[in-house]
């Protein structure tokens, strides 16, 4: 078993403690009886959160929030140089450490399952916090996002396997030296970070590199850029592959996906025999994720029989397909996807789910970058919707860049035929929906900005 607290981390100090990452490494420390601290831009549920587990939390960054006895501050890739924070632990000495370096001093110990690769590392992860759960192995978990049970993302357990998201987007992941690793796909992302495929590539093999001797690299046979990885990486001695997808090449291969409204049955080929289970979310993109998580269950040596059952426990992450609500015959419904290829799976889900309705998205563009790179194909995803609102880029850490502006996406998107209106102002976007929707219909918001807060304002003025 690990230590309690790693060295030097009894008294951390964080700065952007409210982030999906950061706090979930802030909460396993506070668990394990840290005297955590931290600073964050504004107040939310996941500051009340912290607080409530004694860490301290201030709002806004300021020099003085940094305790003189601080043993660490942590940070992310997003944090600034100039932070006042950040200036203040260089004056005192105090050593800084990055996100993922925290995250892999608390996996020291355990038997690790990292999850890498786009599109649903979250989603992936959190399937086998619930099921590892489920069955009573009382897993460590640190998750991108929110389960829809238990409400967090993360918990200190008492058991022996970890589970963690690992992020490709800044080379972070290549700390880890996991049990087993699952890589879902391997795309063109992260523009700020990586100038092309051979860049990522070379990153991933780090990533799988890392691998404990005789542990198991878990990915797709289906996609392209896993295949690729997957033939790089087959020389390494000391690594078991185990593939997985509908490819009849595939070690585990999904056999049928069957959907039922809003939820899917799975069945898969596992060493010559079939097996059914419920994923309680739509679309083949989720049913694929589970199937990841079911093959790195198998590879700690977990039943597979047991594995299965307890997935259909898994009943979502908030902002991964999340109902919001229902007003007037119209269903609000949530997601995350930001990327062509995680909007282009959620709409083909929704799609799938809505039967006859119409499925009506408002969506919002993330970084100024990827919408450079990636802008036409957005606007082709969003053909799949019957209308669409298209907002302005949320920047998150970037600064604008000229010329870049939603307007590439919504030009795309016309041109596959989609009917799209562009907002300016977030806060009409209500009044913008109720006017177009009727009984019967989907909304989807979408994307990795606040365009999530727009569905309960959504669904009071349908209500109204």
């Amino acid at each position: 078993m690990a230590s309690a607290i790693p060295t030097a981390m009894e008294r951390p100090h964080f700065i952007g403690i409210g982030g999906a990452g950061m706090s979930g490494i802030a909460k396993i420390l506070a668990q394990r009886g840290a005297e955590v601290a931290g600073s964050d831009a504004k107040e939310s549920a996941t500051a009340e959160a912290l607080r409530a587990l004694g860490a301290t939390v201030h709002i806004g960054h300021a020099a003085g929030h940094l305790a003189d006895d601080a043993t660490c501050v942590v940070v992310s890739s997003a944090i600034r140089a100039d932070n006042p924070e950040l200036t203040r632990a260089a004056e005192l000495s105090v050593p800084v450490v990055h996100r993922s370096d925290a995250l892999a001093s608390l996996m020291g110990g355990l038997r690790a399952i990292a999850v890498a690769g786009t599109h649903g590392k979250t989603t992936t992860t959190s399937m086998l916090a619930v099921a590892l759960t489920e069955l009573g192995l009382d897993p460590t978990y640190a998750i991108g996002g929110d389960l829809e049970g238990p409400g967090t993302n993360a918990r200190h357990g008492e058991g022996d396997i970890f589970v963690a998201e690992a992020d490709e987007s800044d080379r972070s992941f290549q700390k880890y030296d996991p049990e087993v690793a699952i890589v879902l796909n391997v795309e063109l992302d992260h523009h700020a970070n990586y100038a092309s495929m051979d860049e990522i590539y070379d990153s991933f093999e780090t990533f799988v590199g890392k691998v404990r001797p005789g542990g198991t690299l878990v990915i797709s046979a289906d996609q392209p850029g896993a295949v690729e990885l997957t033939q790089r990486v087959r020389d390494l001695s000391s690594l078991n592959v185990v593939t997985y997808g509908e490819s009849g090449t595939a070690d585990v291969r999904v056999h049928k996906v069957t959907p039922r409204g809003l939820t899917s049955e799975v069945t898969v080929v596992l060493n010559g025999k079939f097996l059914t289970f419920t994923v309680s979310v739509p679309g083949r993109h989720y049913a694929h994720n589970a199937v990841a998580a079911l093959a790195a269950g198998v590879a700690l040596g977990i039943p597979a029989h047991n594995l299965a059952s307890a997935l259909g426990k898994y009943t979502g992450v908030k902002r991964r397909l999340q109902l919001k609500g229902e007003a007037k015959g119209v269903q609000v419904i949530d997601s995350y996807a930001h990327h062509p290829t995680e909007m282009t799976a959620d709409l083909e889900a929704m799609r799938g789910a809505a039967a006859d309705a119409r499925l009506l998205v408002v969506f919002q563009p993330h970084l100024f970058s990827r919408t450079q790179e990636l802008g036409k194909e957005m606007g082709q995803a969003l053909a799949l919707a019957d209308l669409s609102v298209v907002l302005d880029i949320y920047p998150a850490r970037e600064d604008p860049v000229p010329g870049v502006t939603s307007e590439l996406i919504i030009d795309a998107a016309r041109a596959a035929g989609a009917t799209v209106t562009a907002v300016h102002d977030k806060e009409t976007v209500p009044d913008v929906v109720a006017g177009m929707a009727a009984p019967g219909d989907l909304v989807l918001t979408m994307g990795a900005g606040d365009v999530t807060d727009l569905g309960p304002a959504i669904l009071a003025r349908l209500s109204n």
